[in-house]
């Protein structure tokens, strides 16, 4: 009976979601939500790390195959598609990691806030009070940053699939030299992109620092 509780517990403590089954494990191995947020963030952080080096390496495929005056164009083709089906993988995987970050954030705050009631110290209610409010605002104004640079990556993988759906059916050395403008509009579009995301991972990481506990 006492190996079955241990692995309940150890599945319990594997799932990705942050249900309220997750949490009541956790927090009795001393994980509280402030940990599983602060480990979220720093999730999502890796995650978008990873998308802007997937949507580096397209753009350079895609500009290795525009730029080609022919030949290998198949194999250029098909690294370009690759490259293409793994930023949207990583751009999947950055949606569900914020999602991740949000979920947990609404339930530490309901707690945090609920908890406030609990004080029989009207002055270390206050700070308290006043610690949750500093820290919803910092969180809100990451979220907000983490949300945008996700949300230009739709944009910019409709493009790039729209080029690979279109090289797959006209893969000559005259259709793809015309598509010089193309090249330089994507390059445009993920060079912001890029800019977002490294805002973003900034944000996250200086969220981070301010999270992390005080040394003793």
């Amino acid at each position: 009976m006492k190996a079955l509780i241990g692995l309940v517990v150890i599945a319990a403590l594997m799932l990705p979601g942050c249900s309220s089954v997750e949490y009541a494990v956790k927090e009795k191995f001393g994980i509280h939500k402030r940990d599983i947020l602060v480990a979220r963030v720093g999730e999502a952080r890796e995650a978008q790390g990873e998308a802007r080096q997937e949507f580096k390496s397209a753009l350079e495929q895609f500009i290795a195959l525009t730029g080609t005056g022919g030949g290998a164009l198949q194999e250029k083709y098909d690294k370009l598609s690759a490259a293409y089906e793994r930023s949207e993988k990583r751009a999947a995987a950055v949606r569900g990691r914020i999602d991740e970050v949000e979920t947990v954030a609404r339930a530490l705050f309901t707690e945090w806030k609920s908890e406030l009631a609990q004080y029989s110290d009207p002055g270390l209610r206050s700070i308290s009070e006043q610690e949750l409010m500093r820290t919803r605002q910092r969180y809100e104004d990451l979220i907000v940053v983490m949300k945008q640079a996700a949300a230009r990556m739709d944009p910019v993988l409709v493009k790039f699939k729209d080029q690979v759906l279109f090289l797959k059916h006209n893969l000559n050395a005259q259709v793809v030299a015309r598509l010089g403008n193309v090249n330089m509009q994507l390059q445009g579009d993920i060079t912001r992109l890029i800019a977002d995301m490294e805002r973003s991972i900034r944000e996250a990481d200086d969220f981070l620092r301010e999270m992390k506990p005080m040394e003793p």
